[in-house]
């Protein structure tokens, strides 16, 4: 469905997407947006959190099972590196949290 059919069909467009259906909108033949009922995206986002989560304890696990190295693997300015790293994508993660548009998206 194009962007200018949905302006026209969007009663139609939340219908559908209350009844199930994920509706593709496009713009010049390409997708540019999916309407898509906001529980099912939750559930798809737990989903994937959940992956990540059993990924971590994998890991987790695994080096649970292995003896530590005799030697630090880590030098302390790849430490100082990863810490810095880690500080710029909470700074960016802060700034985006606080960012609000300058013209209304409804």
């Amino acid at each position: 469905m194009t962007v200018s059919q949905a302006r026209a069909a969007l009663p139609e467009i939340i219908e559908r997407v209350l009844a199930g259906e994920e509706v593709t909108l496009t713009r010049h033949g390409r997708p540019v947006a999916v309407v898509v009922n906001p529980d099912i995206l939750r559930v798809r986002r737990a989903g994937e959190t959940l992956a990540v989560a059993a990924n971590v304890r994998e890991v987790l696990d695994e080096a649970r099972r292995s003896p530590l190295r005799d030697q630090p693997t880590l030098t302390k300015d790849r430490a100082e590196a990863l810490v810095a790293e880690v500080r710029a994508a909470r700074s960016d993660r802060q700034r985006s949290a606080t960012w609000t548009p300058s013209t209304p998206t409804c």
